[in-house]
């Protein structure tokens, strides 16, 4: 069987390495070649050499990429993009005026305010509920619903979610159900699996691993839902080039690795916040106290690199801490090989109105901290001197 045509029999470090990529006809290169080319020579017109036209179209590193995406996630239907948010915005071109979205009340910031400040303007509804709670997802839908929106685990609070209850609760309706699934990546979960109709990655994140490239990618259940999507991916064109491409298939050969060690350290470091003196609260879905610690045990095979905590104080006293560590750079963004940390209320999130944010639970203490490689008694000691007052 080829490396492109693999999809199940392999283990998923296996198709992390190898999915959808075989040597080079030419040459035996054993990398994807990087095609910088924005159009192809035809033996005639309309007679396309492997269908190849365009490069919006159709470009053959992209299409590497697309096939290892979807094989990780346990699918054959993949497209790329040239960020998450052009993923996500992919995703809305399926709906139309005076539809209704029931989505998650913890949602990265760009994603609500793409939802707030763009698809309202074109006669779209939404509604913003716990997730975690299935009687409020219940009540939130209506006969105009046609999407139901997830993360899990959330950003940056990190709830979790029922992903089976939720993908039949919005089967039985006739309701696109999408699961934003970056924070997890096909490692730890495959939302396919549990029934979704889609899956959403920032590849920018845990898939590119390095922090050196932007890019998206949506992943479809069935060859329907993947033709409609390729048709707006070309009709609007919001492509990756083909080197963010390979650095995106660079990074899903390490991301079994990577994700076990982001996992690990996490996990300690978890567990130094919660008996800090000054941490009033750890929000990780590894810990027992976690609400949502059954739920992920069950549909997760771990927990990830993501840590949020709160201290007690203003939205000064947390941009201090995330101002003073040495290890963790301040910056926005997650999911590289290095350690960072950000202030959400600040930062990635302060596209949301205060009031909103702090009626969600997203305390003006919130720190969320994106745990790399590095070493774990190194990482430890620089979040300490941090949280000195």
């Amino acid at each position: 069987m080829s490396r492109e045509s693999q999809k199940t029999d392999w283990a998923l470090a296996t198709r992390a390495v190898h999915a959808g990529q075989s040597p080079d006809p030419s040459t035996g290169a054993l990398m994807t070649p990087v095609y910088m080319n924005s159009t192809y020579g035809q033996k005639a017109p309309t007679e396309l050499i492997d269908g190849y036209e365009y490069s919006r179209t159709k470009n053959p590193t992209r299409l590497a990429l697309e096939r290892n995406l979807a094989s990780l996630e346990g699918s054959e239907y993949g497209l790329a993009f040239s960020s998450g948010m052009a993923a996500t915005n992919t995703v809305m071109n399926l709906l139309q005026s005076g539809d209704h979205v029931v989505a998650g009340d913890d949602l990265y910031g760009g994603t609500f305010r793409l939802f707030e400040k763009l698809y309202k303007n074109y006669g779209l509804t939404f509604t913003y509920v716990n997730l975690s709670n299935l009687d409020e997802v219940q009540q939130a839908l209506r006969p105009e619903t046609k999407l139901l929106f997830v993360e899990s685990p959330t950003n940056p609070l990190l709830k979790i979610c029922d992903l089976s209850a939720l993908a039949e609760m919005a089967r039985s309706r006739n309701i696109l159900s999408v699961c934003d699934n970056t924070f997890a990546t096909p490692c730890l979960q495959r939302p396919l699996e549990f029934g979704f109709d889609l899956v959403i990655h920032s590849t920018t994140k845990y898939l590119g691993g390095h922090s050196d490239v932007v890019g998206g990618a949506i992943i479809a259940r069935n060859q329907e839902l993947h033709e409609k999507l390729a048709f707006f991916q070309n009709t609007v064109g919001a492509v990756p080039g083909p080197m963010d491409c390979f650095l995106v298939l660079r990074g899903t050969k390490t991301l079994p690795l990577r994700m076990q060690r982001h996992g690990e350290t996490a996990m300690a470091l978890a567990q130094m916040l919660e008996a800090h003196p000054r941490v009033k609260n750890v929000i990780y879905p590894g810990l027992s106290s976690h609400p949502g610690h059954e739920i992920a045990t069950k549909q997760m095979s771990g927990f990830g690199g993501i840590v949020s905590f709160i201290i007690d104080g203003s939205v000064e006293q947390g941009m201090a801490v995330a101002g003073k560590t040495q290890l963790f750079a301040c910056a926005e963004s997650l999911g590289g090989v290095e350690s960072l940390i950000e202030h959400p209320p600040s930062m990635t999130h302060a596209s949301i109105p205060v009031e909103i944010r702090r009626a969600r639970g997203m305390d003006d203490g919130l720190i969320r901290i994106s745990v790399g490689v590095e070493d774990k008694d190194d990482l430890e000691a620089d979040l300490r001197q941090a949280l000195e007052p």
